[in-house]
């Protein structure tokens, strides 16, 4: 039936008073502003790591090597506001002059000269340092290749709801602490489970193959998880706040309902705690899924070949996001797209990509709107697997 379908070309009206040229003021001052803030969120990281920094993160990283870092981006944020200045259009100075300002609190309050010492553990913390690392490394890779080789040229960096986005990856990284004490405490349910002779035998394994059964069963656990979110009403609205983004990016997919989030994080926490494999193995499992989250949902036309036949890839989850009727409910799979084939929920026709995404039926445009929709009376009018 599908066969039938007549795909479509997305098309997508540029706003104009959005872009970013040169020689407006809006690029320096959005830079200005930016590493202002994230100078300063820093600067605070410093001055309160116990209370501000994730314990597990700075294992993997030195303190005193990310203050040169922290220095250029004071110095750059101070360049760009006086250079939004030079350029004086009104509009946008106030972006340059907040971040000038923001960066001279980050200097009075030490700058990049604050001491690093022993830090005291605390279970329970803001993850500042896993925001500010997050955002610079996503905004460096993926903008960078969203704007060489996009999907969608006509796809603004400030898209239609980019703030709410932005807000919500905020959210996800400053809340990382208590998202992953969720997750192992979720996880210890399953004690009654554990084999250490599976697990001296994982552990035996090279590196690679370890990694390779953590990617697949970690699969298998997200498949059917996002599956029930789909498809067992009670659970949809929830799900559906990720589903209302409209605009797909590298941002975009950090929207979803906190209840989600945690759920998902305490899900797939289980057969990595049961497996028991390689901590080497583990770790280079969590930076794979990182990136490849963010990833699936970029405006990306980067040709993946065969391996969009193995693994999920920018054309596969778009498919999954689109409001077109082929493409509802399918495509659940996170990172391989065994799961979808051999249960009958795979979507890829062809070259072609979606038209549409989104909701059948819109969900509230706001945070608030957003987190308060899966309470609402009227939460069924939104039901995505409509006929």
């Amino acid at each position: 039936m599908n066969d039938q379908y007549q795909y479509k070309e997305r098309e997508i009206e540029k706003d104009p008073t959005k872009e970013f040229r040169l020689g407006e003021g809006k690029i320096s001052g959005v830079l200005s502003l930016t590493l202002g803030i994230l100078s300063l969120l820093a600067v605070f990281a410093y001055l309160y790591p116990s209370h501000l920094t994730t314990t597990d993160l700075r294992k993997v990283y030195d303190a005193s090597t990310l203050q040169t870092i922290l220095k250029y981006g004071m110095y750059f944020s101070l360049l760009f506001g006086f250079l939004t200045l030079v350029l004086n259009k009104a509009r946008y100075k106030y972006f340059g002059l907040t971040g000038i300002a923001l960066t001279l609190i980050g200097f009075a309050l030490g700058g990049y000269k604050i001491p690093v010492g022993a830090v005291e553990p605390k279970e329970l913390s803001l993850g500042v340092d896993w925001l500010i690392l997050a955002f610079l490394g996503s905004t460096v890779i993926f903008m960078v290749l969203e704007k060489l080789f996009p999907k969608y040229p006509d796809q603004l960096i400030m898209r239609p709801e980019w703030d709410v986005d932005l807000f919500y990856f905020s959210f996800n990284h400053l809340a990382i602490s208590a998202i992953l004490i969720f997750g192992n405490y979720h996880a210890t349910h399953f004690d009654w489970a554990l084999s250490t002779s599976l697990q001296e035998s994982i552990q035996s394994m090279p590196i690679t193959l370890q990694v390779i059964l953590i990617i697949l069963s970690a699969d298998f656990v997200l498949y059917w998880e996002h599956r029930a979110f789909h498809e067992i009403k009670l659970l949809w609205p929830i799900h559906a706040v990720h589903h209302s983004i409209e605009n797909i990016d590298w941002l975009a997919g950090s929207r979803g309902h906190f209840i989600q989030v945690f759920s998902e994080r305490a899900m797939v926490m289980i057969p990595l705690y049961l497996l028991g494999a390689n901590e080497t193995a583990l770790n280079i499992y969590v930076v794979f899924a990182a990136l490849q989250a963010i990833l699936i949902h970029t405006n990306l036309s980067v040709p993946f070949g065969p391996l969009k036949y193995i693994i999920v890839t920018p054309q596969f989850h778009h498919w999954h996001h689109s409001s077109e009727k082929p493409a509802i409910d399918t495509n659940y799979s996170a990172h391989t797209v065994l799961f979808d084939k051999l249960f009958d929920t795979y979507h890829l026709p062809g070259e072609h990509w979606p038209a549409e995404y989104g909701t059948t039926k819109r969900l509230p445009r706001t945070v608030i709107g957003q987190l308060l929709h899966p309470f609402s009376p009227n939460k069924s009018a939104d039901k995505k697997n409509q006929e």
